[in-house]
């Protein structure tokens, strides 16, 4: 499903296995560098899968690589930013193919800022942290964030939390962080999400954010 908003259009991919969705990222990042078609925010769901992005080096995969595949997940090395991180039914997945030229730094706290306005849509007081790209509740992560930018546009994403089978993540040292935590909306709120309902708020965040206060 395609569908336009204020400066951006978005498209609804559902639960999509993660190579599809990789190759398709890239077609969709050639035609926005290339002036094709408008900037896209992709939203979608994973099956379960394990990415590593350009700071890994394997050493928070708590198995061997085959052990994964045996059991039920999916593993790639991709060109994002950060460590090791899991992708699952239950989390909204959002690659924001934008236009960020060199301000990489500035979308990457967009996106935070995005994020941070869903949760409190739910009345979840989630935050930033200076040190590590991501959302926060307390010490647990709510929405893992990692962008790779090639010809000054954006893509991979971030990864929210909503109805997340949270156990998947101990397979991993989630981003590379020891001692942190990983939540949901789920677990924060008491019962699960409705999927479409998240999407619309951050559709609405990421207008908010990427298009009314950018402009102000």
């Amino acid at each position: 499903m395609l569908r336009g908003v204020a400066g951006f259009v978005v498209e609804d991919l559902g639960l999509l296995p993660y190579q599809e969705a990789w190759a398709y990222q890239k077609r969709v990042h050639k035609e926005v560098a290339e002036g094709l078609r408008p900037e896209t925010l992709l939203l979608l769901e994973h099956p379960r899968v394990i990415t590593l992005g350009r700071k890994a080096t394997g050493e928070n995969l708590l198995f061997p690589e085959s052990w994964y595949r045996e059991n039920g997940f999916e593993l790639y090395w991709v060109e994002r930013g950060g460590d090791v991180t899991y992708h699952g039914p239950g989390q909204l997945v959002g690659y924001p193919i934008f236009r960020v030229g060199r301000r990489v730094r500035d979308f990457l706290r967009r996106l935070e800022a995005a994020i941070v306005k869903v949760a409190a849509s739910y009345g979840i007081e989630a935050h930033p942290s200076p040190g590590y790209a991501g959302v926060w509740v307390g010490e647990d992560k709510l929405s893992a964030i990692g962008v790779a930018v090639k010809e000054d546009v954006s893509f991979h994403g971030f990864a929210l939390n909503v109805n997340t089978d949270l156990n998947d993540f101990s397979v991993i040292v989630p981003c590379g962080l020891k001692g942190k935590g990983v939540t949901s909306l789920e677990r924060l709120l008491g019962h699960p999400v409705p999927m479409e309902e998240v999407k619309a708020r951050v559709v609405a965040a990421f207008e908010e954010v990427f298009v009314r206060e950018a402009t102000t």
